[in-house]
């Protein structure tokens, strides 16, 4: 009779420890659920301000094309690296696994900036143009879009690393490749990364000459 009792409380406790396990394990589980689906809200947020700023662009050629002997090559620039971000194709509700893939993103939207940043120094010598209320209008809302862009960038990078260090941790780095959850990359920095890219510009101001000592 003893031994049964001992044999049963041993099965208790063992019946007990498992449901533990499990328990831990659903919670575990259930935040690293939590954690991916922040990474995937956040990349939406991401492809919807470069997609803002895109929608932006065919209204802001259309402007600058009217000014008379406005440079072509320029607006061909700017056109051509917005149909080179359109052939990078990743889901847009969901975070992309593979660095090279959003480095290619990446570098594609990078050079749709330096595109629109050439621009808008080229019209600092069409001054009849930046008067117009239409393309101060659409500057507005240029600088507004790169402003959002900068910082969705930098909630993204924030939930993919909550997320990478949370498969990375014990114990759900046991079973977290089991259960689909890969490592997911970041956008990577860059010089001046910190700041949102300016996209006003006055180049008609000429330096202070220097003084001699």
């Amino acid at each position: 009779m003893k031994k049964f009792a001992v044999v049963l409380f041993a099965l208790v406790v063992l019946g007990l420890l498992f449901l533990l396990v499990v328990a831990v394990a659903g919670m575990s589980y259930n935040h690293l659920v939590k954690l991916s689906q922040a990474v995937d809200s956040q990349w939406a947020q991401v492809q919807n301000v470069y997609q803002r700023r895109a929608d932006l662009i065919p209204n802001l050629v259309a402007t600058v094309s009217g000014a008379a002997n406005f440079e072509k090559s320029t607006l061909t620039e700017v056109t051509a690296a917005r149909a080179s971000v359109g052939q990078v194709k990743l889901d847009p509700n969901s975070a992309p696994t593979d660095p090279a893939k959003l480095a290619a993103f990446d570098q594609a939207q990078g050079q749709l900036s330096s595109a629109l940043s050439r621009l808008l120094m080229v019209v600092e010598r069409y001054p009849d143009l930046k008067a117009t209320e239409n393309f101060q209008e659409l500057q507005a809302q240029l600088e507004g879009t790169e402003n959002r862009i900068s910082v969705e960038r930098r909630n993204f990078n924030t939930a993919v690393q909550a997320y990478d260090t949370a498969i990375k941790s014990f114990p759900t780095f046991l079973y977290a490749g089991i259960c689909h959850f890969y490592e997911k990359p970041y956008f990577s920095a860059t010089p001046g990364a910190e700041t949102p890219p300016k996209v006003q510009f006055n180049f008609n101001q000429t330096a202070p000459a220097a003084t001699n000592p």
